[in-house]
């Protein structure tokens, strides 16, 4: 080979040497760069990006939805149900449409829905969500975006567009598992590591070792099927003379997984801001809240109230007039039995709620007219029995 030839390929004739490893070392597969492709399917098979994301769609899409009419400065409780609300598709119920809603959302950035029914004020009463992988825009007009869906052109006024995080210019919000993918990727490149490792089984469990005699492989073979075959069925172990046993382990903290795992678990619950602690990951201090109705209201200032805002102002422009929706944040509040009956009597005594309001929330019937359920503030008190006489006492 000529000289020139053989200073051209060196660089890459190393790749066919054979690899030379201790066995104390780490699986085979191990060191590079990962050749994780990160999509929208195998992101949420990673554990914190699940968890995420189910957290916020299981809370958001179980809070009831409650229709106000603006009247001036104060606002009125309307008791009818929406038909976008009630039957929101063909096929769910207004929990699973709303749950779409936001994974759709925390997955891919975007909500897409297909307005598919309205009302004969041209009100949407049916929507359908999107995959957004079916859906593109053309944003080279912001304030005039062209969608569509299937390689079609779909009328703007059809469309339901809800974004999560928008870039000034642009429409469409940014998409956690393309902008993120370096820290997704780094998950499943640190899963699927985890998984080699015990696949491939990285160091062997145990060594046996005879100081006196030198053993053959077949003699060797023949040695580990006894040594594992009695370990399996839990029968005592005798070693003669000359025989070394020594059990080996890995701990998975010295291995790197569980800190590296719990690093990007807390990494992801900064992305969807919720805290690390429901995914997996650590909590940076070492604040903690004493009842269950503290850390709900953490829970829905921190995490969920971003989201709850954008769904009612895209709802209440889908509403007619004034009228307006909003989520009922206080279903989330689980108080002890004593706690709810304190707040209540405090809402009878200032007058801000009637007795009929406070049996609603308990989930009781209305109290029968003439006995004051629907009257606000401190009930007349009753009249007295008149006194006695001594007439009356004599009979």
């Amino acid at each position: 080979m000529p000289r020139w030839t053989r200073a051209l390929t060196a660089p890459f004739r190393r790749f066919g040497e054979v690899a030379k490893r201790a066995i104390t070392s780490l699986p085979w597969s191990a060191g590079g760069p990962s050749t994780v492709t990160v999509s929208t399917a195998n992101a949420v098979s990673l554990v914190p990006v699940f968890g995420a994301v189910r957290l916020i769609a299981d809370n958001v899409s179980s809070l009831p939805l409650q229709l106000f009419r603006r009247d001036g400065s104060s606002r009125e409780p309307i008791s009818f149900v929406p038909a976008l609300f009630w039957a929101p598709d063909a096929f769910g119920d207004l929990v699973t449409w709303l749950h779409k809603c936001v994974v759709s959302m925390a997955l891919r950035g975007n909500a897409y829905g297909l307005i598919t029914q309205r009302d004969p004020l041209g009100f949407p009463t049916m929507i359908e969500w999107l995959n957004p992988d079916d859906v593109w825009v053309d944003e080279y007009n912001p304030v005039k975006p062209v969608y569509y869906w299937q390689g079609r052109e779909v009328d703007r006024s059809l469309i339901v567009h809800i974004p999560w995080v928008v870039m000034p210019g642009r429409v469409v919000g940014l998409s956690p598992v393309a902008a993120f993918a370096h820290t997704i990727g780094a998950g499943l490149a640190v899963t699927e590591y985890g998984r080699s490792w015990f696949r491939n089984g990285g160091t062997p469990p145990a060594v046996l070792k005879n100081g006196s005699k030198a053993i053959n492989p077949d003699e060797a073979e023949e040695i580990s099927d006894r040594l594992s075959s009695r370990i399996r069925a839990r029968k005592p172990l005798v070693i003669g003379s000359d025989w070394d046993f020594t059990a080996l382990s890995v701990s998975p903290e010295e291995s790197q997984f569980v800190e590296s795992m719990r690093l990007n678990a807390t990494q992801i619950a900064v992305i969807y801001g919720v805290p690390p602690e429901k995914v997996g990951g650590e909590s940076g201090g070492s604040l903690t809240y004493s009842t269950v109705e503290l850390n709900s209201l953490d829970l829905v200032n921190t995490t969920l109230r971003p989201w709850l805002v954008r769904l009612e102002s895209t709802f209440s422009r889908l509403m007619p007039g004034r009228e307006y929706v909003r989520f009922n944040i206080d279903a989330m509040m689980r108080t002890s039995t004593l706690d709810r009956y304190n707040a209540h009597g405090m809402s009878l005594a200032q007058g801000w709620r009637n007795r009929d309001e406070v049996r609603a929330l308990e989930n009781l019937s209305p109290l029968p007219p003439g006995q004051g359920g629907d009257i606000y503030g401190a009930l007349p008190a009753a009249p007295a029995p008149p006194a006695a006489t001594a007439e009356n006492q004599e009979d």
